[in-house]
């Protein structure tokens, strides 16, 4: 009779909790800071291209080669407008072979891949999981923006620069001295 009775009680007392399951399709949780999702590739806004050459490096490292890539010669850098001489002229990543590894992204010397926070692609279509350039471009444009993402190479540059300030100003306790 009293195990009946707790559970009666256990039962009222979570009755009129809130849920903590989300009801999915309806409600969306928000993503962890840390949070992989299918890569994607960012544009270079000062140029108006995206940072990727077609260099195949991530092709050749995808442990499960869901990438493919070709590469065309840059008319922006013939211009003298582009430091890249070469740019991508395809590229399709096939998300159904996709691990979420993040490899591409190690290897990649341009930083001009990023693991985006998407992960809601599903289709109907059996090869609709073939991701190709101009729907990458716009995941990782989509990307930098709710980041705030910039290229490693320009972070480190802005560090060096904060840091040769840092430097350049007296301190305080040079400035005491005797004479």
């Amino acid at each position: 009779m009293l195990a009946s009775v707790k559970g009666l009680f256990l039962t009222l007392r979570t009755t009129f909790r809130r849920p903590v399951t989300a009801q999915y399709p309806k409600e969306h949780l928000p993503l962890q800071p840390r949070y992989m999702g299918f890569p994607a590739l960012t544009w270079d806004y000062t140029v108006g291209e995206p940072y990727c050459t077609g260099c195949m490096v991530c092709v050749r490292y995808c442990p499960t080669q869901c990438m493919s890539a070709t590469m065309k010669d840059n008319p922006l850098f013939k211009e003298g407008k582009s430091p890249r001489r070469k740019i991508v002229e395809s590229f399709e990543i096939n998300l159904n072979r996709c691990i979420v590894c993040g490899i591409c992204v190690e290897v990649c010397n341009f930083d001009a891949i990023v693991m985006s926070h998407e992960h809601e692609l599903s289709t109907f279509r059996r090869d609709g999981r073939r991701v190709r350039l101009e729907q990458l471009l716009e995941m990782g444009k989509r990307y930098q923006a709710l980041t705030g993402w910039r290229p490693e190479a320009e972070r480190k540059a802005e560090q060096e620069k904060g840091r040769l300030a840092a430097a350049a100003t007296p301190s305080t306790s040079s400035q005491t001295g005797t004479s």
